[in-house]
């Protein structure tokens, strides 16, 4: 299934190897083709390289935090319409708001639900 051709690309943009570990090998189960980066700077060479459909980016990244990683994907002409879901362990109100303020398309709080968080995968993806 991993890779076959239209398969929709997302990129996890995480710091904690566990995390986007397993959220690579679900999304591949499921069909996606996957990337992973460790940083917000490697997450924004990956976002212009391998072209995601859909980005998961955590907030609290070494380099570039998640937020303006979202600003600089969104700004991009290349990569304005790559689809962005905040992951994030901060649950306060205006945590939720800056990352809206930054582009973001959908904000999960940590710990994630996984059903939860491909919901709204599928729903940014497939409309």
């Amino acid at each position: 299934m991993a890779g076959e051709i239209g398969a929709k690309r997302i990129l996890i943009v995480e710091d904690e190897d566990l995390i986007s570990k397993v959220l690579s090998i679900r999304f591949s189960a499921e069909g996606y083709e996957v990337e992973v980066a460790g940083d917000g700077e490697e997450g924004l060479n990956k976002a212009i390289s391998f072209m995601p459909d859909l980005a998961i980016i955590d907030v609290g990244l070494p380099k570039i935090d998640g937020n303006t990683l979202c600003e600089l994907i969104k700004k991009n002409k290349a990569t304005a319409g790559v689809k962005i879901i905040v992951l994030t362990g901060k649950k306060l109100v205006g945590d939720m708001e800056k990352a809206f303020e930054s582009g973001a398309d959908a904000y999960v709080s940590k710990p994630y639900e996984y059903s939860v968080l491909l919901a709204k995968v599928k729903k940014l993806l497939e409309g």
